[in-house]
């Protein structure tokens, strides 16, 4: 599986500007991998890096596709790493996270019937190839439906789990963005609201029938979050996955629970649909460093035929002292 650019392919995402272009993209830029890899976590390794997405079970009782590479250029697939649970539990694994503590690597990810039911698990596994075996805990089971867990270690040691939760009692009603302390590596502590939806572009539906009532439901999802000298950056996307008003924005920190500041509108963009890049609907990322230490977003955009969501990687520039965060074109 081959890439294109430094980082994975020849097109940029978003403008330096923080504003980019709305329109249809008639040609989609190259993925960094051919086969289609939505909510990609890209990790580091110590021979290279792995990545980890949401992806249709192939059988073999596992769930969760990953490929592997030496360059972030070509990836190599090595098939499903998670040890499916009974079906009982679900069918849907959505968006795996993964990270290395206590000499094990820990794999976070929710499971639910369809869009339904999602709850948040946590797996072990002694190498990041796997396989990995789910814990026997329920994350949140205090929740109504929870996805993207996206763990994270600050400065000082202490680990934390971003996530997205249901929220009905809100101004603008749907998922929100939350954290709470990872006491263990298999326990949650107190949870504390993050984000908020605060904008029409967030809008998942209109009138959307959910939990025996009609909204307008509004998203913000998959949250990853990197630290530099004491400012925590997290990222997120918003509104619907399926559609091209899929974006990605940012907001600053100096505690994980907050408060976090978003930028001025339109300066808090990363990625959007974006005709002259090619870029359709991107969003959902993860951050990581090149060879060179550089930092990465890893994030998926549609394809020309709105068949599927592939891998692509960027370079960013991240800037504590503003702060500051963009995507680096690529020309």
């Amino acid at each position: 599986m081959t890439g294109g650019s430094s980082v994975g392919g020849p097109s940029v995402g978003g403008s330096s500007a923080g504003t980019p272009s709305t329109g249809h993209a008639a040609e989609a830029a190259t993925p960094a991998c051919p086969v289609p890899l939505p909510d990609p976590d890209v990790v580091r390794t110590e021979d290279g890096w792995i990545v980890y997405g949401t992806g249709p079970r192939t059988g073999g009782g596992r769930a969760v596709p990953a490929a592997i590479s030496t360059d972030l250029h070509r990836w190599e697939s090595i098939g499903e790493v998670l040890e499916a649970l009974p079906e009982e539990k679900g069918e849907s694994y959505w968006a795996p996270e993964v990270c290395l503590r206590e000499g094990g690597w820990w794999m976070y990810y929710s499971v639910g019937h369809g869009d339904r039911g999602h709850h948040l698990r946590v797996a072990r596994a002694d190498g990041p190839r796997g396989p990995f075996r789910d814990q026997g805990v329920d994350l949140t089971p205090g929740e109504l439906f929870a996805i993207d867990a996206s763990p994270f270690r600050a400065a000082d040691g202490s680990w934390w789990l971003f996530f997205a939760r249901d929220v009905l009692d809100a101004e603008r009603v749907g998922t929100h963005l939350a954290v709470a302390p990872l006491l263990g590596p298999t326990e949650l502590g107190a949870i504390t609201p993050v984000l908020a939806p605060d904008a029409d572009w967030q809008v998942f539906a209109r009138d959307r029938p959910m939990y025996g009532g009609r909204h307008d439901w509004h998203t913000l999802e998959g949250a990853h979050v990197l630290e530099r000298d004491g400012v925590l950056f997290l990222s997120y996307s918003g509104g619907s996955w399926q559609g091209e008003g899929y974006r990605t924005a940012w907001a600053w920190a100096h505690h994980p629970t907050g408060p976090w500041h978003r930028p001025p509108a339109g300066e808090d963009i990363l990625l959007a649909t974006d005709a002259e890049q090619g870029l359709i609907g991107p969003g959902h990322n993860s951050f990581t460093t090149d060879a060179a230490g550089r930092d990465v977003i890893a994030f998926h955009a549609w394809d020309s035929g709105h068949t599927g969501r592939y891998l692509h990687l960027r370079e960013l520039e991240v800037d504590p002292s503003g702060p500051s965060m963009r995507v680096l074109p690529v020309t």
